[in-house]
């Protein structure tokens, strides 16, 4: 009895100095980001006014060109009538054309300089937003990690298993669409909203640049490019992650065979998709299930498996869609976890997407199973049955 004891002390000790560790590293992970969102906000006021005064200085060149062709023809008349003229008068022709130029060369270069500072102003933003954006994921995690150990971990494996824990689960994953609100919100902002405000500035500059420098508004036209199929891409992205639309316009092999293509290309894990006597169509509701589970298997792999390759493999059965996905990573001890819980071994977010993946598979009352060893991989093994389309009810 003492030995318990003293064991539940020594735990709880432990728990609270993982807590205050956390909660000191997520202050400073706080104060970074706020210091970051200040910087950016700083570059932005910076790069508003630069903006500002590029448009005036252009403004101001183009009159200067304009009095320059006004110059140059008085001083033609002057030297074609010079008899007309007195002394004064073609000296003073002379100093207004040189005054303009001198001007007019000044000018010049301030907008040569201000464009760099523009420019490099942009690079700064952009490398801020990157730091707020690592900045804000860390919080989260920490967050999480925190909340976990204040909820008492020590008890989860008796809870986990009574209606409140699945009330609790509820609770989380109300907060987790949250926070994936929030970070689509932070996405958009942070991403093409960013990229057209400068698409429009750089439009602006491009149709003043035209008749004055070709080369240079060429240059910003291909800078223009550059930014406008980045921001596509951005936006496609963003849509892809809410809902890929090739799920209904293409169905799910085509789409899966796409975001694994992709998937490949991002990550260098080599993923081997294999399709088998899978000729009809599927529910839609079993599709975006099968599709989902793919995609956080996946996610599971690159975030906490250490693997250079895996496999994903489709399979219909009879009535039933097999699902097998291997991957040759570290793998885990099984003994520590059980998917029904939140806590794993390979990390709480790992042991969170298994939990989610099983949900979806009960759903539709399907069989979930994972099998995995230290050194050995792992291997998720999912059975779902299916529904003939006669056989299906209305929705």
């Amino acid at each position: 009895m003492l030995n318990y004891k003293h064991n539940t002390i020594e735990m709880d000790k432990i728990i609270n100095d993982a807590i205050n560790a956390l909660d000191l590293g997520k202050k400073e992970i706080i104060e970074i980001a706020e210091n970051s969102r200040l910087d950016r906000k700083r570059l932005e006021d910076e790069l508003s006014m630069l903006k500002k005064e590029v448009f005036e200085i252009i403004s101001e060149i183009e009159n200067l060109e304009h009095d320059l062709k006004q110059s140059k023809k008085k001083l033609f008349d002057v030297n074609r009538d010079f008899n007309k003229y007195s002394h004064g008068e073609l000296e003073k022709a002379y100093q207004d054309a040189d005054n303009i130029l001198v001007k007019l060369a000044v000018r010049r270069e301030q907008e040569r300089f201000l464009i760099k500072r523009r420019n490099d102003i942009e690079l700064r933003i952009r490398d801020s937003t990157k730091t707020l954006k690592r900045a804000d994921n860390l919080i989260g995690h920490v967050g999480i990690a925190l909340e976990y150990l204040r909820g008492d971990l020590k008890d989860a494996g008796e809870e986990l298993d009574n209606l409140q824990q699945k009330q609790y689960l509820g609770i989380r994953i109300i907060e987790a669409q949250e926070d994936e609100r929030k970070r689509f919100a932070r996405e958009i902002h942070d991403g093409p909203a960013q990229s057209m405000s400068n698409i429009v500035i750089k439009a602006e500059i491009c149709e003043r640049l035209i008749d004055k420098n070709i080369n240079e508004a060429k240059g910003e036209l291909r800078n223009l490019k550059t930014i406008t199929r980045d921001s596509l891409q951005e936006v496609r992205k963003i849509i892809y992650n809410l809902r890929p639309m090739a799920l209904d316009d293409l169905g799910l092999l085509p789409t899966l065979e796409r975001y694994i293509v992709s998937f490949k290309e991002d990550t260098g894990i080599d993923v081997a998709l294999k399709i088998r006597k899978i000729n009809v169509d599927l529910k839609p509701a079993i599709s975006l299930t099968v599709f989902r589970i793919v995609q956080e298997a996946l996610n599971n792999i690159l975030k906490h498996s250490q693997a250079d390759s895996a496999s994903v493999l489709l399979e219909r059965i009879d009535k039933r869609l097999s699902i097998n996905i291997f991957d040759n990573g570290i793998g885990f001890d099984t003994t520590t976890i059980r998917i029904n819980k939140v806590k794993s071994s390979s990390g709480l977010n790992g042991g969170f997407g298994l939990y989610s993946m099983k949900e979806r598979v009960a759903l539709l009352e399907g069989e979930f199973e994972v099998i995995s060893e230290v050194g050995e991989g792992t291997r998720i093994k999912i059975q779902i049955p299916l529904i003939n389309e006669e056989e299906a009810p209305d929705k």
